[in-house]
């Protein structure tokens, strides 16, 4: 784990993602500066902030740095000032994009690194209006940004080498599993294969094959459990035998050719469409609210990683080899302190 490299840190944005970037860095002992023109921001970062402790007291029960500090303020420029480390997390649209990052880089320190979380968008288009645009990298976080630890790394066309190494160490030094994408490339690696689960899963719902419920118990009671621990391509190696994948893909390859996936194809996205499965997410989840189901969320992850730290023999696998890892940064850090209730 890296030696902590961010003194001080600003959040453009706090919905969601945004949010969670500030409870990750908060918790991680790093004062954030933060702008958002939304006069809800602060009680809306707050209640994530909240959801947040409580999954830290658990996932670091021996202990977290003192908390950083949270300042808000009306200007952008301000947030910048005296930042080594910048999070945008505004709504994906590029103009936006163009002028958010623009005003970062007018008034943003020169040694200050840049991160988006944009979803998709490339950032040799985002860049294309900064000054010193080798300083941008896109960081593409998951939903719980304080609690998943995969982060993409994805550099465009004016970053530099150095801004990559840079943004892979202060990334991991926060308690997260940096991936370099080696080529930029529209919705990255992970929202490509979201986007085909997500993509089929709305045909089977349209078509009447299943419900929303159903299509989640079955994700979730199978290879769900699956993935979480090893992903796609080690689980498909065991699933060749001994033989391995060479086996796997000889015996499966076919049948990529038979008609099973509607992937080329896209439901056309109508108010039916939307009343059919926003009705069934309802019957299936409204009895929670969405801190609740957050909660709940959380639990789930911390015990699935904390499960995972225990294992191969107390080295600990995939994310729990991560979360290992982390506790014994905090450990070795000083001035830990119990987590909030």
């Amino acid at each position: 784990m890296s030696v902590p490299v961010i003194n001080k840190a600003a959040c453009i944005g706090c919905g969601v993602i945004g949010a969670g970037w500030i409870a990750r860095l908060v918790l991680n002992g790093i004062d954030v500066t933060v702008f958002d023109p939304d006069p809800q921001a602060s009680r809306k970062v707050g209640e994530v902030l909240e959801n947040a402790r409580r999954a830290y007291k658990a996932m670091s029960p021996d202990g977290l740095p003192a908390e950083g500090a949270i300042t808000y303020t009306s200007e952008l420029a301000e947030a910048v000032a005296g930042a080594d480390f910048i999070q945008e997390s505004v709504p994906e649209r590029i103009d936006l994009k163009h002028k958010v990052l623009a005003a970062i880089d007018a008034h943003a320190p020169a040694n200050a690194l840049i991160g988006s979380s944009t979803s998709g968008l490339l950032p040799s288009e985002m860049q294309s209006v900064m000054k010193h645009p080798e300083r941008l990298v896109v960081a593409h976080p998951y939903n719980p940004v304080y609690l998943l630890p995969l982060v993409e790394i994805v550099g465009g066309r004016s970053t530099s080498q150095e801004t990559i190494t840079r943004a892979e160490a202060l990334y991991a030094s926060i308690g997260m599993k940096p991936v370099t994408i080696a080529k930029e490339i529209e919705a990255f690696v992970g929202d490509r294969l979201l986007e085909a689960v997500w993509r089929e899963a709305l045909w089977l719902i349209k078509d009447g094959i299943c419900t929303v419920e159903e299509l989640d118990d079955i994700m979730r009671y199978s290879f769900g459990l699956r993935w979480a621990q090893m992903g796609l391509f080690q689980v498909y190696r065991i699933a060749g035998g001994e033989s391995g994948m060479r086996h796997f893909m000889a015996q499966f390859g076919p049948a990529l050719k038979w008609p099973w996936s509607k992937l080329t194809d896209v439901p056309e996205f109508n108010d039916e469409l939307v009343d059919l499965i926003a009705s069934q997410s309802d019957a299936q989840s409204g009895q929670w609210s969405i801190r609740e189901l957050e909660r709940i969320r959380d639990d789930n992850l911390v015990a699935i990683m904390d499960a995972l730290a225990k294992q191969d023999t107390g080295k600990g696998w995939g994310a729990g080899e991560l979360l290992k890892s982390y506790r014994e940064a905090l450990s070795q850090r000083g001035g830990a302190k119990p987590a909030k209730d």
